[in-house]
C-alpha cells in the first residue's frame, strides 16, 4: 500500500495519516510494507499517485490531503484538479486510488474529519482502498461477485 500525503495543512493531514495507518493495521496490513510519500500540496498528489500506481509495487494508493476554502477561488481549482487527477490515475492504471482529500469550507471541519475515531476520513479512504483492491483481485482471478444485489437496485 502506498500513501501519498499533502503536507499543506499538516496538522490535518497528520490526523488523516494516523487514521489510515490505524485502519490498515486493523485490516492486517504489514506496516513494514506501507510506504508514505509526502508532497507539498494536494495539487501534486495525482502525479505521485500515478508514479506509485505505475511502479507495480502497490496493490492500492491512498491519497490524503486537506483543501480548505480561502478568500480566493484557488481552493476550487486545487480541489477539482486533485479529484479529477486521482480518478484518472485509477482509471488509467487499474490500481485503486482512494480519495482521502478533504475539501471543506472551514479549518474546524477539516480537523473534525481528521480527528481520531470512527469519523476519520483517512481511515475511511484506507478501508476503501483495501476493499477495492480485493474486489479487483477477485475479478481478475475470475472470482464470483456478491450476486449483484446492489447493482440490480440501480437499474
Amino acid at each position: 500500500m502506498a500513501i501519498v500525503r499533502s503536507l499543506f495543512n499538516r496538522p490535518v493531514t497528520d490526523g488523516l495519516l494516523a487514521g489510515a495507518r490505524q485502519a490498515l493495521a486493523e485490516l492486517g496490513a504489514d506496516e513494514r510494507r506501507l510506504r508514505v510519500y509526502d508532497l507539498p500540496g494536494a495539487f501534486e498528489l495525482p502525479l505521485a499517485a500515478q508514479a506509485a500506481a505505475r511502479s507495480g509495487r502497490f496493490d492500492a494508493v491512498v491519497a490524503l490531503g486537506a483543501v480548505i476554502e480561502g478568500e480566493t477561488d484557488h481552493y476550487e481549482h486545487v480541489a477539482r484538479e486533485a479529484a479529477s487527477g486521482l480518478a484518472a490515475v485509477a482509471r488509467e492504471t487499474g490500481v485503486p486510488v482512494a480519495f482521502g482529500v478533504l475539501t471543506v469550507r472551514q479549518e474546524e471541519q477539516a480537523r473534525r474529519r481528521a480527528a481520531a475515531g470512527p469519523g476519520n476520513k483517512g481511515a475511511e479512504a484506507a478501508r476503501a482502498a483495501v476493499a477495492t483492491a480485493l474486489v479487483l483481485r477477485s475479478i481478475r482471478k475470475g472470482g464470483a461477485g456478491s450476486g449483484g444485489r446492489a447493482a440490480r437496485g440501480r437499474r
